[in-house]
């Protein structure tokens, strides 16, 4: 399915201009999520509270967060309709509990059909509001010695580039898979910060996991939050994990290699503003569209 041209921006409750903080502590939560939802929504929350007493503002949980089953079509039967269901209510409230925006990475939501799910990217405001949802455009397939995945035999791909406006600049949502794709971060226009909730397996990751973040970050000069899945699951698959936050220059200011925990920085919208006066790259493009 084609990437709608047209970005679509979800505004905050804030105003039609959201007061940015110059410096804020951001996080990333790793985890190992298995096949009961209730036990990972209750490991999530122990993560949270972590990065709560860190400081952080603004959380990011990873892909599959609430769900990592024992086969693929698991997370079919713990699917929600948008607006309902236990894993958004956990996250709306989480975020209102502690008063932070709280975006969970991925959600299996009701699909068109009724043997897929949409893979879901929610965020949520400080009052546990959800502000934007992006539906995971790119579908990961593998066929490499013995491991095969094909994601579109349990999702429904999306199709709309998704920016949310917030009180620390505008962000950029993407799952997994999508960060192989620098034209759909190009089409998000000049953000603050891009997500990129993962479950990249190990395999993968090993050998691109860190290029690829580091590398939507300098080329868009733009913070980069990836929380990840790292370590071994129950269904036998292993994930990579190192979750990770760069800067725009492409500095790593925190990872995590392996297991549950979390990662965090602080980010600095002066000092992103004064890179991007320096090096106008975004602003240098010649190439805009192709057709």
């Amino acid at each position: 399915m084609a990437i709608n041209s047209r970005v679509r921006t979800s505004k905050t409750t804030l105003g039609k201009t959201a007061t940015h903080q110059d410096a804020i502590k951001i996080a990333a939560i790793q985890m190992a999520s298995g096949p009961q939802v209730s036990a990972n929504l209750s490991e999530a929350e122990r993560l949270i509270e972590i990065a709560v007493n860190q400081g952080a503002k603004l959380i990011v949980l990873p892909e599959y967060f609430a769900i990592m089953g024992l086969k693929e079509t698991d997370k079919i039967a713990v699917r929600e309709p948008e607006g309902t269901g236990p894993i958004q209510e956990f996250l709306s409230n989480t975020a209102r509990k502690h008063a932070i925006w709280l975006i969970g990475g991925s959600v299996p939501l009701v699909s068109n059909f009724p043997n897929k799910v949409r893979n879901a990217c929610l965020v949520y405001d400080d009052k546990g509001q959800l502000q934007a949802r992006y539906d995971k455009i790119h579908l990961f397939g593998l066929d490499l010695g013995n491991e095969h995945y094909h994601e579109e035999r349990t999702i429904e791909s999306g199709s709309e580039v998704k920016v949310v406006d917030t009180p620390f600049g505008k962000i950029g949502l993407s799952i997994c898979y999508d960060l192989r794709f620098p034209e759909l971060y190009r089409a998000m226009g000049e953000v603050n910060i891009i997500v990129v909730p993962s479950a990249f397996t190990d395999t993968t990751g090993r050998a691109h996991w860190e290029s690829l973040i580091r590398a939507r970050a300098i080329e868009n000069l733009s913070y980069v939050i990836a929380p990840a899945q790292g370590g071994y699951h129950i269904s036998g698959r292993e994930t990579h994990g190192n979750s990770m936050i760069v800067d725009p220059w492409g500095v790593i200011l925190d990872r995590l290699p392996r297991g549950s925990g979390v990662v965090i920085a602080t980010m600095n919208l002066k000092y992103q503003e004064s890179l991007r006066k320096s090096l106008p790259a975004l602003k240098h493009r010649t190439i805009k569209t192709i057709g």
